[in-house]
């Protein structure tokens, strides 16, 4: 090119210098890669961008916010200057190397940049499908990135100092240790990011629960290194990676899956309020359509047996008996049994568990149909309402500390009998 240039100065009668020459063939390359610049930026991937603006389609989308055709662009600008370079100028020239070495860094800066952005756009367009989001992408294609990182760096670090890759390979071959201390955690990272895949162990979306960072809510992002949990309280949480492997956590996506969420709650009661069941108290209950059932069986059952075994009634000591706390516990299981908000094909009962210095616990156990939380508090909250409503029906007393109000009622007693005294 530079012959020619100077043939074609030759014609003007201008004297040919090399400087002359280069200083042409160097502003012949600017002017070619500012149009080449100017058509593919104003024109084409202004065309481009208003399209993946204007589209619905996530992919579109995708590939104008991470900006993969841009970076292309200017890889292939630089790819247009090295050919120019090597084309037009002499061969073995100092400019021609400083040319075409910068040319090629800026090549293999900007593919490293372009294949950021294709996997960015790979991400955003695997997230929408279901099957992906159980997989750790993220933590993956950040693995991706680190390596072609680290193996760009080397090649850009030999072309500069203009020795082979893999002398500089070798070299790092014996800082191994050093190394592996400083990417510990991209390295531990990646083993449990392919475990949590590999285990479906977690994914995003699921609720984690895991006291010992003070985690409890949704899990929005799984990387190469943290997994970040929105908390309930709308606090992020950032876990490492590792983390999820080396220590316990609660997943609750099961439950979510299954439609159902336990309760598990109990009440305290007055053991002293537990006694038989009267006559008077056996009718007045037997009214309750929930109860009509259990008692009429129950009370067949008891006769019976008293009569076989020939027992004497007149002492509370002998024989079976109906009580009311065993009847309260019958109650409550038919009116779960009853309730259209609570899981009939899951585990349900109400139980009575070891006493204790505040009384004898009934517990309730039994499943939701929902796992919405709103709705299950609600769902939680009516039935214990329920229950601490009708427990006086049974004449059972729930155990409590002595409130301000106990106080005031039992000064009001003592008050009198001393006035009277």
């Amino acid at each position: 090119m530079q012959q020619r240039i100077a043939q074609w100065l030759d014609q003007f009668g201008i004297e040919f210098t090399d400087i002359m020459s280069l200083v042409l063939v160097l502003v012949l390359i600017a002017l070619i890669s500012v149009v080449i610049h100017f058509i593919l930026h104003r024109v084409v991937l202004a065309a481009i961008q208003r399209r993946g603006q204007q589209s619905q389609r996530v992919w579109q989308q995708a590939l104008t916010q991470y900006k993969l055709f841009q970076r292309a662009a200017l890889l292939l600008q630089g790819v247009i200057i090295n050919l120019q370079a090597l084309l037009w100028l002499h061969s073995g020239s100092q400019t021609q190397a400083v040319i075409v070495t910068a040319a090629q860094v800026w090549i293999m800066a900007y593919a490293l940049l372009t294949l950021f952005s294709l996997l960015d756009t790979l991400l955003a367009v695997l997230r929408e499908s279901p099957a992906a989001n159980q997989l750790p992408l993220r933590g993956i294609f950040q693995s991706v990135k680190l390596i072609a990182a680290i193996l760009i760096g080397i090649m850009i670090v030999s072309l500069l100092m203009g020795k082979s890759p893999l002398l500089l390979l070798s070299g790092l071959g014996a800082m191994t240790a050093v190394l592996m201390l400083v990417f510990k955690d991209p390295i531990l990272g990646l083993v449990a990011g392919i475990q949590l895949s590999a285990n479906d162990m977690l994914k995003i979306g699921d609720w984690l629960e895991m006291p010992k960072y003070g985690a409890d809510g949704a899990v929005t992002d799984i990387g190469l290194t943290t997994v970040k949990v929105r908390n309930w309280d709308n606090t992020v949480t950032t876990i490492p990676t590792y983390a999820l492997i080396s220590d316990s956590f609660k997943n609750w996506r099961s439950m979510s899956e299954s439609g159902g969420r336990r309760i598990k709650r109990s009440i305290n009661i007055d053991t002293t309020s537990v006694h038989f069941l009267s006559e008077q108290e056996e009718q007045r209950l037997n009214r309750n359509p929930l109860l009509q059932h259990y008692l009429n069986h129950k009370t067949e059952e008891l006769d019976q047996y008293n009569q076989q075994a020939q027992v004497d009634l007149s002492s509370p000591l002998n024989g079976r008996r109906l009580t009311n706390l065993g009847t309260l516990r019958a109650y409550l299981e038919a009116y779960l049994r009853a309730h259209p908000h609570i899981h009939q094909h899951m585990t349900l009962m109400v139980r009575q568990l070891a006493p204790t210095p505040e009384g004898v616990p009934l517990e309730i156990y039994a499943f939701t149909n929902t796992t919405v939380w709103a709705q299950y508090e609600s769902i939680q909250s009516d039935i214990f309402d329920h229950l601490f409503a009708v427990i006086g029906e049974f004449d059972l007393r729930i155990c409590q500390t002595p409130t301000g109000h106990d106080m005031r009622s039992m000064l009001t007693e003592v008050r009198p009998a001393a006035d009277v005294s």
